[in-house]
């Protein structure tokens, strides 16, 4: 009897947001593994904002976008059920690129075996804490005693920077989040000193949270967040540029920029963007202190989890509207 297992398909490039008639779910026979490779029953994949970049092909991406008629990829995590490769046996837990998938078929080369257990459930594993870490740590320099303001605060990236700021050592965490919920959240769940709803206003809240100025910005956002935080930022202030929501949430349209490029000149600030694939090295690193933080109880790792792969499409647009909390991930199976 011949296996059935289902994947999504990009089926039409759209002209601003998706809608349900750019993704294709589409049932297909299980597919076999060939020499040296391995196949695998995805357990959970990561919905990210930055996959609706690869959706509408935004010029000067950092990745190539998906093709239409093609599947959609992102980080998922599984349980490998035939192998041949001896370093990823049947039962290994991996990680790898092929989500948007029930099934994958992978080279040795294409995923990462992962210690069974680290995690109260695997999807622990597609945590985006890397990225905050590397974002504050190699990218924006954060010194002990700093201010540091993450935009987006109640979201995967910024739910794990706010955490780890304070952990590192930041004198004051500050965040703006899009609903009472998320700044309640953000508050009294993650940690932050003050949070902000920004649809109240971006610039004079950010001003009477941080009133001694902002040494980091962690920037998931851009618009007027970003232009907020050059008018707020102190000499020397380092900001990583990690995400666009606001661009995202425009369907792809340009937002209106940073603005006056004046106050980056005359406080002599630094703006680097960044990719958490140039900065692999310091995952051994990262991981260790999460161990440690976790078996401290020192930190949350909250998900929102959604089920099944044909509500995928649905939940990567709830995503985009803020209407999840911390890091959203599709359970494939149970």
């Amino acid at each position: 009897m011949t296996i059935t297992t289902h994947t999504v398909l990009l089926a039409a490039r759209p002209e601003g947001l998706p809608d349900p008639a750019t993704f294709r779910l589409v049932a297909h026979p299980l597919p076999q593994p060939g020499p040296g490779e391995v196949l695998i029953r995805n357990l959970y994949m990561s919905l990210d904002p930055g996959m609706l970049m690869l959706i509408g092909a935004y010029p000067g991406i950092p990745m190539p976008p998906y093709q239409v008629g093609a599947p959609l990829s992102g980080d998922a995590v599984g349980e490998v059920i035939a192998s041949d490769r001896p370093e990823a046996p049947v039962g290994a837990l991996v990680r790898h690129r092929l989500g948007w998938r029930e099934h994958a078929v992978a080279g040795a080369g294409e995923v990462q075996v992962l210690a069974a257990g680290a995690f109260d459930s695997p999807s622990g594993h597609l945590s985006t804490g890397l990225v905050a870490y590397v974002g504050l740590t190699a990218v924006a320099g954060m010194r002990s005693g700093d201010t540091v303001y993450v935009s987006s605060a109640a979201g995967a990236v910024g739910s794990a920077a706010g955490q780890l700021a304070r952990l590192l050592g930041a004198g004051r965490v500050v965040g703006s989040a899009g609903s009472p919920e998320k700044v309640a959240h953000a508050r009294e769940k993650l940690g932050y000193d003050a949070v902000f709803d920004y649809h109240d206003g971006v610039l004079p809240q950010l001003r009477a949270a941080a009133p001694e100025g902002v040494d980091v910005y962690f920037d998931n956002v851009g618009g007027d967040h970003l232009r907020a935080a050059l008018e707020v930022m102190n000499p020397g202030g380092r900001i990583a540029l990690c995400g666009a929501l606001a661009r995202q949430r425009a369907g792809g349209a340009p937002d209106s920029g940073p603005g006056d490029l004046l106050p980056v000149i005359g406080k002599r600030l630094t703006l680097r963007g960044f990719t958490v694939g140039d900065h692999l090295d310091r995952a051994a690193e990262y991981g260790a202190l999460l161990r440690t933080w976790l078996a401290e109880g020192a930190i949350v790792q909250h998900e929102t989890v959604i089920d099944g792969l044909a509500n995928a499409p649905a939940a990567l647009l709830d995503l985009i509207h803020g209407r999840h909390l911390g890091k959203t991930v599709v359970r494939l199976t149970r």
